[in-house]
């Protein structure tokens, strides 16, 4: 049996429209999110992330096997004043992260993190496979 529903055009109009503020200037604020570039260097992976207006001391990254995931304490205000009077003033504070995972297991003992002028650069050795062991029946 087929499933009937009915639909609201206005619905479909309105829909994600109050979800963000709107600034009819052509400026809308967001909520910031970690741009990254990941590139394999034969034996490791480089990664670049982008935490603009971070302190060092608030990102953190967790290496689990192939799974790589990068957190920061994120605080950003804005104000525009005009002499004593406040006309606007934007503040986003909060958590970002991103997860992903790699082809390889990685080597998180010589695994090494950089954060300068806002880029963090990870570099992230691939585990190198043990041969296979055959072991000995007692």
């Amino acid at each position: 049996m087929a499933n009937i529903s009915r639909r609201d055009p206005l619905d479909d109009l309105f829909r994600g429209f109050f979800v963000r503020p709107v600034d009819f200037n052509g400026n809308q604020q967001q909520a910031p999110s970690i741009k990254m570039d990941v590139k394999e260097l034969g034996d490791a992976y480089q990664v670049h992330a982008e935490l603009p207006g971070v302190k060092k001391e608030d990102i953190h990254v967790v290496v689990d096997g192939n799974l790589v995931s990068i957190s920061a304490e994120v605080k950003q205000d804005n104000e525009v004043k005009e002499g004593d009077r406040i006309l606007r003033s934007e503040r986003y504070y909060g958590k970002v992260s991103r997860s992903f995972q790699l082809e390889q297991d990685l080597d998180d003992a010589r695994a090494n993190a950089r954060f300068t002028d806002g880029v963090l650069e990870l570099t992230l050795p691939k585990r190198i496979a043990s041969p296979s062991k055959r072991l000995a029946i007692d």
